[in-house]
């Protein structure tokens, strides 16, 4: 039986290294175990909840250097897990020191932050109604999966799919953006160049 288990976790892993859409089955397989594992040791659901949603970006995004190597792939997710606990207490006792240190004034955002919120404001717009309403509810009202599945009629499994798919959208429109933004920089920065040998 175990043998059966690894045999599909792998296909299901080399799935999504080919198709990263494919990784929501190994969300919906791990989800349970990494958040519990995660709120166990923070205490804080909302902390739980972002430290969890950490690991599957990070689970996501390093897919294609993942290795089957005989362990379980959920021993890997536990493993970036507990580093990203351990990375959100330094960050904890870090901010602290800082926003101790610092004057209040300096918590105003500066222009280029603006300007990336109103960026994702827009991206947010832009998603799929059904993607865009779980992502407005679960990251601006911040409520809860199952709060949000209740809200729409929907199972907590989809919740968490139109979650991950709207992410992933938001992440791919974002890089677009930011590649758009890079070149741009570039052209003028050759324009200006240009202009100051001519």
């Amino acid at each position: 039986m175990k043998a059966v288990l690894e045999a599909n976790e792998r296909r299901l892993i080399e799935a999504a290294q080919q198709d990263p859409i494919r990784f929501g089955a190994l969300y919906e397989i791990h989800f349970e175990r990494v958040y519990a594992y995660v709120a166990r040791r923070l205490g804080n659901r909302e902390a739980a909840e972002d430290v969890t949603s950490e690991v599957f970006h990070q689970a996501l995004a390093n897919l294609a250097r993942y290795e089957w190597r005989g362990a379980p792939f959920g021993a890997w997710l536990m493993r970036i897990a507990s580093n990203a606990i351990a990375d959100r207490w330094r960050r904890g006792s870090r901010e602290q020191t800082d926003a101790l240190a610092s004057d209040p004034a300096s918590a105003e955002p500066s222009p280029e932050e603006i300007e990336i919120r109103a960026q994702l404001f827009r991206l947010v717009q832009e998603l799929p109604i059904e993607q865009r309403k779980v992502v407005q509810m679960r990251f601006g009202e911040e409520k809860s999966i199952r709060e949000i599945a209740q809200v729409l009629g929907r199972t907590e499994g989809a919740v968490k799919q139109l979650q991950f798919r709207g992410i992933q959208t938001l992440r791919e429109e974002a890089a677009k953006v930011a590649g758009k933004h890079t070149a741009g920089k570039a052209s003028q920065k050759k324009n200006r160049s240009g202009a100051a040998n001519a």
